[in-house]
C-alpha cells in the first residue's frame, strides 16, 4: 500500500500547474493574483492547489508580486485596554481585506518605535499604522513614508506628517466635562496623565509630547480659563505611567492639605489606580472625591460606584485607520485625510457636588 507522503511543505507552482494542466506562468499569475487568465484557467489551477494542499511561498511571492499581504502596528501599550480595542478593529478590517498584521508594542518609548518601524519595513510590509510616541520626534516615519510604504496615524496626529490620520474629539470631550464639574461647585480639579517631563513638573501644553492628551489638557485649561479658575496647571500631574506610580502620584495628592476634589484620569489604567488609591485611603467616591476616566473599560461599569466615564470609539479608531489605509494600498484615494470621531460622556455614579467643606466660598 502506498504510504500518504506530507504535501504541503514541498508542493510547488510547477505542481499545481501540471496538475492543472496550464504552463507555470500561468499557475503562478492565478496563485500570485496578478494578471489576467480566463475564469476556466482560474478554476483549475484553483481546484488543483486546493487539492494538492499548496501552501505559497510568502516571500517569493513578495518578491514576484511587490506585495507581501501584510499591514504593521505600532502601538503604545497593547495591555492597555484602549489599544487592544483599536488593534481588534484594524485586524477585522485587514482579515476582510486579505491582509495579515503584524503588531509590536513600543512602550510608548520612542526609540523601541523607530526600531519597530525598522524591522516592519524591512519584513516587507505593505503598510503601516503607528500611534507616534512622540510627535516631535517622527522622522522614522518621514522615512517609511518616503520609502513607499502607506502611512495612517492611529489615535494621535502629527501636523507635519501629511499622511492619513484617525482621531477622536478629545479636547472637546474634556471641555465639557470640565464644564461639569466646575458647575458642580468642583474648582480643585486634577488632571493625571501618564505623559511625563525630566522633572516630572507641567509647565505648558508643549511639555505633552502626546497630541491626544495635549488635547485633552488644552481642552482642561480652557475650561477653567473660561471659568476665571486662575493658575490651573499646577493641577495637571505628569508621570503617571505605572500602577505602582500611579499610586504614589494619586495618594500624595489625596493626602495633601489642598486636596483636589475631583480628578480627570487620562485613561482607564490610571482611572482604575486612582479609584483603589481613594478607597485605600478611606475616601468615599464621589461624597469625598468625584472620578471621570477616559475610556469605557468593562471595570468602570462594574464598581461602586460604576465610574462616569469619556466612552472613546476605539474600536471605530482602528477600524477607521484600517480602511484608510486598505483603501490608499488598493490606489483609491488621492488626498490624505484627517478623520476626527467624537466621544460621548457616559454618567454613571461618580461625580457629585464638591462637599461645602473642602471647597472655599466664592
Amino acid at each position: 500500500m502506498e504510504q500518504n507522503q506530507p504535501r504541503s511543505a514541498s508542493v510547488t507552482v510547477a505542481d499545481v500547474a501540471h496538475k492543472a494542466g496550464v504552463s507555470k506562468a500561468t499557475a503562478a499569475r492565478v496563485l500570485g493574483g496578478y494578471g489576467t487568465v480566463s475564469d476556466r484557467v482560474r478554476d483549475a489551477v484553483t481546484a488543483a492547489a486546493r487539492a494538492l494542499d499548496y501552501r505559497p511561498n510568502e516571500l517569493a511571492r513578495s518578491m514576484t508580486t511587490g506585495r507581501s499581504g501584510t499591514i504593521g502596528v505600532v502601538v503604545g501599550d497593547i495591555e492597555n485596554p484602549f489599544f487592544s480595542l483599536a488593534v481588534r478593529g484594524i485586524t477585522d478590517v485587514a482579515r476582510q481585506a486579505g491582509f495579515t498584521v503584524i503588531l509590536i508594542n513600543s512602550g510608548e518609548d520612542v526609540d523601541a518605535e523607530k526600531a519597530a518601524v525598522r524591522t516592519l519595513l524591512a519584513k516587507r510590509v505593505d503598510g503601516l499604522i503607528v500611534s507616534p510616541a512622540r510627535e516631535s520626534d517622527v522622522e522614522h516615519l518621514r522615512e517609511a513614508v518616503r520609502s513607499g510604504r502607506p502611512l495612517a496615524l492611529l489615535d494621535r496626529g502629527c501636523e507635519t506628517l501629511d499622511v492619513d490620520t484617525v482621531i477622536a474629539d478629545d479636547r472637546d470631550a474634556t471641555e465639557s466635562i470640565t464644564r461639569r464639574l466646575i458647575a458642580l461647585g468642583h474648582r480643585r480639579i486634577a488632571y493625571l496623565t501618564a505623559c511625563d517631563t525630566d522633572d516630572h513638573m507641567f509647565r505648558t501644553t508643549a511639555d505633552i509630547y502626546t497630541g491626544s492628551v495635549r488635547r485633552r489638557i488644552e481642552g482642561f485649561l480652557d475650561a477653567c480659563s473660561d471659568a476665571d479658575l486662575p493658575d490651573m496647571g499646577k493641577w495637571v500631574h505628569m508621570g503617571a505611567n505605572a500602577p505602582k506610580r500611579t499610586q504614589e502620584i494619586a495618594k500624595g495628592m489625596l493626602r495633601a492639605s489642598e486636596r483636589p476634589t475631583a480628578i480627570i484620569a487620562s485613561d482607564s489604567v490610571i482611572g482604575l489606580e486612582v479609584f483603589k488609591a481613594s478607597r485605600e485611603i478611606g475616601l468615599s467616591i464621589p461624597a469625598d472625591l468625584s472620578l471621570i476616566s477616559f475610556h469605557d473599560a468593562d471595570w468602570t461599569a462594574v464598581t461602586s460606584p460604576p465610574v462616569t466615564v469619556v466612552r472613546q470609539p476605539v474600536y471605530q479608531l482602528g477600524e477607521t485607520a484600517a480602511k484608510l489605509l486598505v483603501e490608499r494600498l488598493a490606489g483609491t484615494s488621492a488626498e490624505t485625510r484627517r478623520v476626527i470621531l467624537q466621544n460621548e460622556v457616559v454618567d454613571r455614579s461618580s461625580v457629585a457636588h464638591a462637599g461645602a467643606q473642602i471647597v472655599p466660598a466664592a
